[in-house]
């Protein structure tokens, strides 16, 4: 068997000011980047930018953005030295796309977010109260219809909730009986 060699990663600080926006970035980053700010504040930067050699985002392009808006000089980065410019493209793609085909279980996020105290977690993008008032309803079918049209959000499977059972949403904390 041929023994593979692994690349150690290494993190860097690098000037925000020196880091170039991929130009040809696909992904709409600006309505995520409120959420991003607030994890950064709220946990500190625990995910590093991945750069080219001539530091072109690879990937992070709303952490940047919202270290910008906090007023950050540096970020940790990580140079992606041991890719060809293909692998750094498919990278920056593959690395967009591949949480799309994550679903939650409704039961385990629900004692997660249960087990929180203190935290807010409508800062981090969990609320669907506000889209479900502005769909006239906050019933489990426009739960499911939320999830379903969400832009940028796929299809959700959940666990199937037992009769009679009374459940909390993860995003705004309203109870619903089903």
């Amino acid at each position: 068997m041929q023994k593979q060699e692994v690349n150690i990663l290494q993190i860097i600080d690098k000037q925000i000011a020196e880091l170039v926006p991929y130009e040809n970035n696909p992904r709409h980053n600006e309505d995520a980047v409120k959420f991003v700010k607030a994890s950064i504040q709220q946990f500190g930067f625990k995910v590093p930018i991945v750069i080219s050699p001539n530091n072109v985002i690879i990937a992070g392009h709303t952490r940047v953005l919202a270290a910008k808006e906090l007023g950050m000089g540096t970020v940790p980065c990580v140079i992606a030295d041991d890719l060809t410019e293909e692998q750094m493209k498919a990278f920056r793609l593959a690395d967009n796309k591949v949480s799309e085909a994550s679903g939650w279980d409704w039961d385990r996020l629900q004692e997660e977010l249960d087990a929180l105290v203190g935290f807010d977690m409508d800062a981090f993008g969990f609320d669907i109260e506000g889209a479900l008032d502005a769909m006239g309803g906050n019933d489990d079918k426009d739960i499911d219809a939320f999830f379903e049209a969400a832009p940028g959000t796929p299809k959700q499977e959940k666990s199937e909730p037992k009769a009679g059972k009374t459940v909390t949403c993860p995003h705004c904390g309203q109870t619903f009986e089903i």
